[in-house]
């Protein structure tokens, strides 16, 4: 995970419509920037369906989030479509981004170890300084607790 108040890698991804963001493109807005294994998983989607559900209170606060996996765009396509997302998922299936902000690393599950992201949510303020991360993230709770320090 990076450390706070470093200032957040630029990247260029693209969305699930296939258009690119650039981190930068954000300046003087606050990003919520949170990266999540896969999509149409449980928790992923309950994270998802978070966010999406308080979008224009973040909106409010003058904050935007952007969702990264290392699905594809058609399949973050599918993903948004399905769930009625109202927010910006990112596909970085090269991992670039990911392995930039430190998310992929060794997993265990059921006592399999592989390689894999680790939800992650970093708060980047409006001169893309980290101000906030958080690697213990719960799904189910993560839109709640961001919105509230955003």
């Amino acid at each position: 995970m990076l450390e706070i108040g470093i200032q957040a890698p630029d990247f260029e991804l693209p969305d699930q419509d296939g258009v690119i963001h650039k981190l930068s493109d954000y300046k003087g807005k606050k990003v919520i920037l949170y990266f999540y294994p896969k999509d149409n998983t449980a928790g992923c989607t309950k994270q998802a369906c978070g966010f999406s559900e308080r979008y224009p209170q973040f909106l409010e606060k003058g904050a935007v989030i952007l969702g990264v996996s290392k699905d594809t765009v058609a399949s973050h396509k599918k993903f948004q479509e399905k769930y009625g997302l109202a927010f910006t998922l990112l596909a970085d299936p090269e991992r670039k981004v990911i392995e930039a902000y430190d998310v992929w690393k060794e997993k265990k599950n059921y006592g399999k170890v592989s390689m894999g992201v680790v939800r992650t949510t970093y708060l980047i303020d409006e001169s893309g300084i980290i101000v906030r991360a958080n690697d213990k993230v719960k799904a189910a709770n993560d839109p709640e607790n961001m919105l509230e320090v955003v």
